[in-house]
């Protein structure tokens, strides 16, 4: 009696090529339109993005100084390389005793404007915790059991509380604030604390959870966990069943 071999576990049925002529140029135009997609929106992305900033810059600089104004054609890029090359001459400017002198002084005098002081100042912050070498923000992912016992969501860990809102916080654990991002949309979702031994860090990075919860689940972390395989998920489903089993026997501890 002969033994029938079993296929690969990698081969799937489903993967193997049509048999009809319309399945099978279905699959051609399918693997072509998820070849050629990425690439074109990537493209159009970044020309939209130099096209905005040469639009915005080229106002700026006289016309002996642009170089459409010697070419019979515009030079897609030149207010961009324009651009970088202001910021990098306004950041070594700054770098110096009177640059930092004067950015003081400007800030002295935007403190004075009851309306522009707070959006100055929120804006900068943001800007200097996301390009600061020292800024520490959505560094970690974490898990959370939220909204619900049982349900566990990402969330991007940030910065401690300050001592004012640490000290008003109920309960003498330590308090961490995290972003919840929704889903599609990871700009937008909801900000709390949370003490932070009820926080599951895991070993993935920032990007591939953003990219995970933007896809809704479809596109899974590819971290490989500690023995080789790769079950980042699987890896984070346990850590949070741990968690729940441990927190469900802490609360029938003081009723027995």
């Amino acid at each position: 009696m002969t033994e029938t071999k079993k296929p690969p576990d990698d081969i799937i049925e489903t993967d193997l090529p049509p048999h009809g002529l319309g399945a099978r140029l279905r699959n051609y135009f399918l693997t072509g339109l998820v070849v050629a997609g990425p690439l074109a929106i990537t493209a159009w992305l970044i020309s939209a993005f130099v096209t905005w900033v040469d639009d915005a810059v080229r106002p700026l600089v006289p016309d002996m100084y642009r170089p459409e104004t010697y070419l019979p054609w515009k030079i897609p890029g030149s207010g961009l390389v324009i651009a970088l090359f202001a910021l990098t001459l306004l950041g070594f400017l700054t770098a110096n005793l009177v640059g930092r002198t004067l950015v003081q002084l400007g800030d002295h005098l935007i403190d004075r404007m009851p309306i522009v002081r707070p959006i100055y100042k929120t804006v900068k912050q943001v800007f200097q915790m996301l390009f600061s070498k020292s800024g520490t923000s959505f560094r970690k992912v974490g898990l959370v059991e939220f909204p619900a016992p049982g349900m566990w969501s990402l969330v991007f860990i940030s910065q401690p509380p300050s001592a004012d809102v640490a000290s008003r916080l109920p309960g003498g654990d330590d308090q961490i604030s995290v972003f919840l991002p929704c889903t599609p949309n990871p700009t937008t979702g909801f900000y709390f604390y949370v003490p932070r031994k009820k926080i599951i860090e895991l070993d993935i990075p920032v990007e591939q959870a953003a990219t995970l919860i933007m896809s809704a689940g479809m596109i899974q972390p590819g971290v490989p966990a500690p023995n080789g395989q790769p079950g980042s998920v699987a890896a984070m489903a346990a850590a949070a069943a741990i968690a729940q089993t441990a927190r469900e026997n802490a609360t029938k501890e003081p009723a027995a």
